[in-house]
């Protein structure tokens, strides 16, 4: 079935995308993903295309465009390419610090890092999780301590992507001075730039998207202005359960982008290959797979559209997003799997595109919130 997703600004903005990914990054990925590192220059020049912070308002150097579906394109073009460590890489920066800023961060707040992140001169990442706090973030022990105008942030915060090649972290710190598991008002959110204390650990050695950096942040005693506190103190929480639903929409887009270009890699490669004197897809087994594969495609591309569409009219909730971004990044997971299942051999040489997007959707039930996470907030909600 068609998709009514799209219009005639997102079409072109593909082209811009399409054009961007064949010149900026398809020539240089390989060697990124084995130095495990995105240069600066992909960011920078990410910047001048205006690709970062379509949702930052012209006032502050953005397009102005809150429209998820052009992110939604960027997705697909990513995923069309394989370059799936890039659009991880974009979506921390993009979908999880960026919304908190322009929410609750203050006008003096904006100028001073929104410009520069639509740019790219400036990187970051998100710093919530730590070695003991993961999905229950009221178990966060990193603390700030007002010392005069200023904070000092000490503590560990791990699986932080960008996390090496960042320049700066949206970090979720304890401000109400207790200790053990915090309450809703026991946390703040500062943007914390790397000065002098602020130290990243070893770089994490992951299964997949391995050009995106992951790293262990370490915090002693850094010096943080209060301006750089983002809205209210002791809100820290709140906003993060406020800005769940895009960070939930990002994973599930995301996933159906895969979903789609494994699909339609795998239907290319069944094609090509032959056994026992046929075409892989001439066998039934083969068809009955790729037939059940697709209508799960189209089914979860039906739902992921509908919940941009209602993230865009302000009425994605968050028990709705949990919904959303469990089933897709499921049937991401599922379906990649059985893919790879029909490339044979093949399936399992890195080369190969379906390999990278095993290795890489194993991601997408855990970040954002494991599925397990999502199905109890959903039977939660049903259980009122």
């Amino acid at each position: 079935m068609e998709r009514a997703l799209f219009e005639e600004d997102h079409e072109l903005f593909r082209e811009v995308a399409q054009e961007f990914n064949s010149r900026e990054i398809a020539p240089h990925y390989p060697t990124w993903d084995s130095e495990r590192m995105i240069p600066r220059q992909m960011w920078t020049a990410a910047g001048e295309q205006g690709l970062l912070g379509l949702a930052v308002p012209e006032e502050f150097g953005g397009a102005g465009m809150p429209d998820y579906r052009f992110r939604a394109v960027l997705d697909e073009e990513f995923a069309k390419s394989n370059h799936l460590s890039a659009a991880l890489a974009l979506h921390l920066h993009d979908d999880l610090v960026l919304p908190h800023l322009l929410a609750y961060g203050s006008t003096e707040l904006k100028q001073h890092w929104l410009p520069a992140m639509v740019s790219g001169e400036k990187i970051t990442s998100i710093a919530m999780t730590e070695p003991g706090a993961g999905s229950d973030l009221r178990g966060v022990r990193t603390k700030a301590v007002r010392d005069g105008e200023d904070w000092l942030v000490s503590g560990q915060k791990t699986f932080i992507g960008n996390g090496i090649s960042g320049d700066a972290a949206l970090v979720l710190a304890r401000t109400d001075g207790s200790s053990g598991r915090g309450s809703t008002d026991s946390f703040s959110l500062f943007m914390v730039e790397k000065l002098e204390g602020y130290n990243t650990g070893r770089q994490l050695d992951k299964m997949g998207l391995k050009a995106s950096d992951t790293a262990e942040i370490f915090f002693d005693s850094v010096r943080v202005p209060a301006a750089n506190l983002v809205g209210e103190v002791g809100q820290g929480l709140r906003y993060a359960a406020e800005q769940l639903p895009q960070g939930r929409l990002a994973i599930a887009v995301a996933s159906s982008a895969v979903a789609r270009s494994v699909y339609q890699a795998t239907v290319a490669y069944t094609k090509d290959r032959n056994a026992f004197g046929e075409r892989v897809i001439d066998f039934q087994n083969t068809r009955f797979e790729l037939a059940d594969v697709l209508t799960e495609v189209e089914v979860t591309e039906a739902y992921v559209d509908k919940a941009m569409l209602a993230f865009n009219a302000g009425q994605l909730d968050s028990n709705s997003a949990a919904r959303v971004k469990l089933w897709a990044s499921e049937r991401a997971k599922s379906i990649t799997d059985r893919c790879l299942q029909l490339h044979g051999g093949y399936g399992y040489i890195l080369e190969y595109p379906v390999a990278q997007a095993f290795l890489a959707v194993r991601l997408l039930t855990i970040f954002g919130g494991t599925s397990e996470i999502m199905r109890d907030v959903v039977g939660r909600s049903i259980a009122r």
